[in-house]
C-alpha cells in the first residue's frame, strides 16, 4: 500500500472531518522499524502531557495547549539525527501519522490518562487512553503506562491491579510495555514523587514483579536526587531501563549532566524526555534535541 500524502497541520481538521478513516489508512501504511535500532539506544519524544490535563512548561500554564504549535514542535524534532520516536496519546499520534511524520519511527501509546492532574482521583489513574488491542490494530512498536504508589491511598491498588493485568495482555500480544513507576505522597501544595534512593529502588522492584510475565517489561525510570545513588538503585531490576526527563528546571546542563552519568549503567538504555526538549528556554528545540541526543 502506498502511503498517503502527508497533511499539513492546517489540513488536519478538514482531513478529520471529511476522511477520518485516513487514520487508519496511515497506520496501515507506516513504515515501521525494530524497537531498538543498530545503536542499541532509545531517544524518544514524550508528549503524553495533555491527554492528562498536564499543560504547564515552566511559568506558562497552557504552554502544551497550542495543539498546532506542540505538533510543529514534534515534527521538528522528529527530523533530527539520532531520534528514534515519539511517546504520546492517541490524539497526538493520529495527527502525526496524518502528517506523514512517523515513518520509520518507533511509536509508544500512552496507556492511562485518568488520573488528571491535580484531580482528587489523581491516583485512581484509570486506563482511558490506548488499550493493547489498540496498539496492536494500528501497529505501534510498544506501550507505556503510570504507576504511581501512595500507601495513603487506596487508589494506588487499583492502579497497581490494572497495570499488572495489562502488562499480561501486553505480553500475549509480544509488545513492550513502559512502566513509569513512583512512589509518591500528597502535600499541601498537590502530589509530590519522592525521588531518594530508597523510594526508585523499591519503585523499581515493584514494577518489574507486576504480571505474569516480565519478558516484554521495560522500565522508565527517574534519576534520583542525588544522581550517585543510581548505580545501586539501577540494580533493583534485570529489565531494560530508560531515563525520564521530566521538567528541567533552572541550568539545563545540570540535567544533561544527570543523564549522561546515568546513561552509563548496563540497564540504561536510552531517553524519553518531552517537555524540556519540546519547549527550552533559549527556544531552540532542534539545539536542545540534538544535545540530549549526544548524550546517547
Amino acid at each position: 500500500m502506498t502511503p498517503p500524502a502527508a497533511a499539513g497541520v492546517a489540513d488536519l481538521v478538514g482531513l478529520r472531518a471529511h476522511r477520518p478513516e485516513a487514520v487508519a489508512e496511515a497506520a496501515a501504511a507506516r513504515r515501521r522499524r525494530p524497537l531498538v535500532g543498530p545503536t542499541g539506544r532509545l531517544m524518544i519524544i514524550a508528549a503524553d502531557h495533555p491527554a492528562r490535563g498536564a499543560l504547564a512548561v515552566g511559568d506558562d500554564d497552557l504552554a502544551m495547549a497550542d495543539r498546532f504549535d506542540l505538533l510543529e514542535r514534534l515534527c521538528l524534532a522528529l527530523t533530527r539525527p539520532g531520534v528514534d520516536g515519539v511517546l504520546a496519546g492517541a490524539d497526538v499520534l493520529e495527527d502525526l501519522l496524518l502528517l506523514g511524520a512517523l515513518e520509520d519511527k518507533v511509536v509508544l501509546g500512552s496507556m492511562n490518562r485518568g488520573g488528571l492532574a491535580g484531580a482528587a482521583f489523581e491516583l485512581d489513574d484509570r486506563f482511558t487512553g490506548h488499550r493493547p488491542a489498540d496498539l496492536a490494530h494500528h501497529g505501534y512498536d510498544a506501550g507505556k503506562l503510570l504507576l504511581r504508589i501512595d500507601h495513603d491511598d487506596p487508589g494506588s491498588l487499583d492502579t497497581l491491579h490494572t497495570a499488572a493485568r495489562t502488562v499480561d495482555e501486553m505480553a500475549a500480544l509480544r509488545l513492550p510495555v513502559f512502566i513509569e513507576p513512583f512512589l509518591c505522597h500528597r502535600t499541601p501544595a498537590g502530589l509530590r514523587t519522592d525521588l531518594g534512593a530508597t523510594a526508585v529502588t523499591t519503585s523499581i522492584a515493584i514494577a518489574s514483579g507486576l504480571g505474569g510475565t516480565s519478558a516484554y517489561t521495560w522500565l522508565k525510570v527517574p534519576v534520583t536526587d542525588d544522581p550517585r545513588d543510581m548505580d545501586q538503585v539501577m540494580r533493583a531490576s534485570t529489565l531494560p531501563a530508560v531515563l525520564l526527563g521530566g521538567e528541567v528546571t533552572g541550568d539545563p546542563d545540570t540535567a544533561y549532566e544527570k543523564w549522561r552519568g546515568a546513561l552509563r549503567l548496563p540497564t540504561v538504555q536510552g531517553l524519553v524526555v518531552g517537555r524540556s526538549l519540546l519547549y527550552p528556554a533559549d527556544g531552540d528545540v532542534a539545539g536542545a534535541v540534538d544535545t540530549a541526543v549526544g548524550l546517547l
